[in-house]
């Protein structure tokens, strides 16, 4: 598929990553061909364009957005952890007053999405404050049910990670995405209800595509237990449990090169084998159309 910055949008939904990298951007000629920017996603069909988190993969996805505007952008947080906001301030469209931009996310106990954002631009952190954005700006919390744009819905259920974070269950276009870039699928540390694996399992059920978090190996986890994400291997069970059709592989290591993802996918490969789960790692700027 093309992957160029002005690739024709399909006709029909689809995904396209601008962020595939988590922790931190690890730019360089061992990441080029997955990518090394952190997590920003674009979930769309005809006009309406959805944006997933806000990390460095945001800036270039914001000329893209800036480019075709004027425009009313929704943007949807898992949470704020660095690698999934530090994008932010680079956001083209932050800059335009012909633009609306509606900022969707959950609530850290009793800080509300709007200071989380603005404390990032703070002068300690950042050089240009909050007050010279110049889009209009709206700040919603979602922390459990749903949210409707347009006919594409969206479920969020949280997840298994340092601080309040969600997965998002989207539908669009007769087509199910679910996308959960951080997620300690085997971990006993977090603050979730009770039932956490049949729940998790029902989430993804039957999803056309699954992203998820699976940032180690199965051999690597041992020693980063509590550390709030989940293995290749972990991931592929829950594909296979919840009946997903394709799986992409996300968030991935900083330190992982292109030619160890290869290797590891091809591994993972002969794993799905027979189980009706395709798998591949997601590849930063590639279009992956929902058919």
């Amino acid at each position: 598929m093309d992957s160029s910055s002005d690739a024709p949008r399909p006709s029909g939904p689809y995904v396209r990553c601008w962020g595939t990298r988590g922790s931190i951007p690890s730019p360089g000629a061992d990441t080029v061909r997955h990518g090394g920017n952190t997590t920003s996603v674009e979930i769309a069909h005809g006009d309406t364009r959805l944006i997933f988190d806000a990390g460095s993969g945001i800036r270039p996805l914001g000329v893209d957005v800036f480019e075709k505007g004027p425009n009313e952008i929704f943007i949807f947080l898992t949470h704020f952890h660095w690698d999934h906001i530090q994008g932010f301030p680079f956001f083209a469209p932050l800059y335009d007053p012909d633009d609306t931009i509606r900022v969707i996310g959950p609530k850290q106990k009793d800080i509300d999405v709007q200071n989380l954002f603005a404390g990032q631009m703070g002068p300690i952190y950042f050089p240009v404050p909050f007050s010279v954005v110049a889009a209009s700006m709206e700040f919603q919390h979602l922390n459990e049910g749903g949210y409707d744009v347009g006919d594409i819905t969206m479920e969020v259920m949280r997840v298994r990670h340092p601080s309040f974070v969600i997965g998002y269950r989207v539908t669009i276009g007769g087509k199910v995405v679910c996308f959960i870039p951080d997620n300690e699928i085997e971990g006993t540390v977090y603050e979730v209800e009770p039932g956490f694996e049949r729940r998790i399992v029902d989430f993804v059920g039957d999803a056309d595509l699954l992203i998820h978090d699976s940032m180690y190996t199965d051999e690597e986890y041992p020693s980063r237990t509590g550390w709030g994400h989940s293995t290749f291997e972990q991931s592929l069970r829950l594909a296979k449990d919840g009946g997903v059709g394709e799986l992409l592989f996300f968030h991935h290591d900083p330190t992982r090169t292109d030619d160890q993802l290869d290797a590891i996918v091809a591994r993972m490969k002969d794993e799905a084998s027979g189980s009706g789960v395709e798998v591949s790692a997601a590849i930063e700027g590639k279009i992956y159309e929902l058919e």
